[in-house]
Parts: C-alpha cells; sequence; structure tokens
C-alpha cells in the first residue's frame, strides 16, 4: 500500500503537532514473534525516491515467508514522518540521517531509536548560470538549507569547491566569518524540497540539493558541480522507531532485510552511478 502525502497535509500535520514529545501512548504495541503463516504489518513512512523505491523493492522481492507485510507511507517533507512515528501513525521510518536524527531527538523531544546506515545520497551543487564552481563571481548568491544539521554539510561542499574556508563542523550561514567567505557569497536559505525552485531562479549563481530532491527532480549528480563524496561519509540514511518498539521482531526483520545483498546489489544496479550508494 502506498499512500501520498502532499506538502499542504504535511503542514496541517504540523501545526498540529507543534507539542508532539516521545512516543505517547498512541505508539504502536511491540509484536514479539512472527508467524510466516500470518504476517504482520509494518507501517513505514519514507521519502518517495529512493528510500519507498528501496522499500518496495523489499516488498515485492525479500518479505514473502518472512512473517511481516510491509506498508507504505510517502511524504514528500522532513517533518512529518517524525511527527507521524511519534504518534503511533507508523511503526517506523526511512528518511534521514544521524546529524538530523539527532537535532529532531534534542529540539523535539522525540524518544527513537535508529538502525545501521542503509545508503547515501551525496549532496550536490548545481547551476543554470555556470558550468564551473570556479566561475561563481564575489558576492554571487547561493541557495542553500534552512535546516541546520545539513547547513554545515553544505558549508562544507562548498569549501570543497574552493568557495569558503576552514568551515567547522557546527559552521552555519549566519556565523561564516570574512576570512571563511572570502568571496563575499550571499546565502539564500529556503527549506530543502524548495532549493530546486532556487536553482531556477536567474538571481541564483548555485543552489545545493538534497539527494533525494535530485532523484525526484530527474536530475543527477553527472550534472552537478561539486558532488559530496561518499568515502567516511557520515549521512548514511537508516530506519528509525519510536524506543518503546525496541525488540519488535518486525522491525528487527525489515532492519535485517534493508542489510541484505540483495538490498545493497539493488542499490548499485538502480543508481551506477552513485546518486545513491550502499552505506554496507
Amino acid at each position: 500500500m502506498r499512500k501520498q502525502f502532499s506538502l499542504a497535509a504535511a503542514g496541517l500535520a504540523t501545526l498540529l503537532s507543534l507539542s508532539a514529545c516521545g512516543a505517547g501512548d498512541s505508539a504502536p504495541a511491540a509484536v514479539e514473534t512472527l508467524d510466516p503463516a500470518s504476517p504482520a504489518t509494518v507501517s513505514v513512512g519514507a521519502s518517495p525516491v529512493p528510500h519507498a523505491q528501496i522499500l518496495e523493492f523489499v516488498r515485492d522481492n525479500l518479505t514473502e515467508g518472512t512473517g511481516i507485510e510491509l506498508e507504505i507511507q510517502e511524504f514528500d517533507d522532513y517533518t512529518t514522518p517524525n511527527i507521524a512515528l511519534s504518534e503511533g501513525d507508523l511503526d517506523a521510518n526511512y528518511f534521514q540521517h544521524l546529524p538530523y536524527f539527532e537535532s529532531q531527538v534534542e529540539n523535539q523531544g522525540y524518544e527513537f531509536a535508529h538502525g545501521e546506515g542503509v545508503h547515501i545520497e551525496p549532496y550536490a551543487a548545481f547551476s543554470e548560470k555556470h558550468d564551473d564552481a570556479s566561475a561563481i563571481p564575489e558576492g554571487g548568491r547561493v541557495a542553500i538549507t534552512n535546516d541546520p544539521s545539513n547547513q554545515a554539510r553544505a558549508l562544507t561542499l562548498l569549501q570543497e569547491a574552493g568557495l569558503l574556508e576552514n568551515i567547522e563542523a557546527d559552521a552555519s550561514v549566519l556565523s561564516l566569518t570574512d576570512e571563511q567567505n572570502p568571496l563575499g557569497l550571499e546565502f539564500v536559505e529556503n527549506q530543502p524540497e524548495l532549493l530546486l525552485n532556487d536553482l531556477q531562479d536567474p538571481t541564483v549563481d548555485l543552489a545545493i540539493i538534497n539527494g533525494n530532491y535530485i532523484l525526484d527532480a530527474g536530475l543527477s549528480t553527472d550534472d552537478a558541480l561539486v558532488v559530496e563524496s561518499v568515502e567516511g561519509n557520515p549521512y548514511a540514511n537508516f530506519l528509525a522507531w519510536n524506543t518503546s518498539s525496541e525488540g519488535d521482531a518486525r522491525i528487527a526483520k525489515l532492519e535485517e532485510l534493508l542489510h541484505s545483498p540483495e538490498v545493497k546489489q539493488y542499490i548499485e544496479e538502480t543508481w551506477p552511478n552513485g546518486d545513491v550508494s550502499p552505506a554496507f
């Protein structure tokens, strides 16, 4: 089963759940054992590409006889899947990496646990105006995420491109000094899902896009000016669940299937250029 959640619905859910913290009383009860003759449903929220696509491969090829039946719900943003998980509308979600996960747990009070990394989508910078990052002019406008956990990541990418200097792990647009930003770049902050719109803005010289939105828009890192390395990359995406679900046999089985040789091969064959890479 697939359900598409619009940004409008996501925004409504966010407004209704601003006070959400912890797993809440509505968190589903853990399943202790699995019965292949009577599969138990596990509901997982995911970004459409590549997360839901990977889950669909698991559902269609790997779940038979395992005792689980996979229900996939798609989300277009990065806020609603954690709200839905905390309120017990999902058994797990699959869309986030560790820095984002940790910031959400700290800031929202979620009582979540997570599995091992499944895949990495490298961050990439695109331009409709320039063919090389070295052509970005002084005072150039750069569209960047307003998500703190990804902003330092984006600034590090600009440093790799030679546009910034001495970027630290907790760097942000507001904290940049003149020495760190020798070109005097101007930053346009926006929600991650809206940065593709900024890429089309004729006043924007460079836009740094999250991997899943690159894929969703039909773009490729082959056309990017700068692409993040996957070697030693700390931004692997993983399965997350409520701490009250620790020991849930359904989640344990799904975690096992997501790290199977079949999934690794599927990722490598589906995205041979490295737009998505296995993290295991």
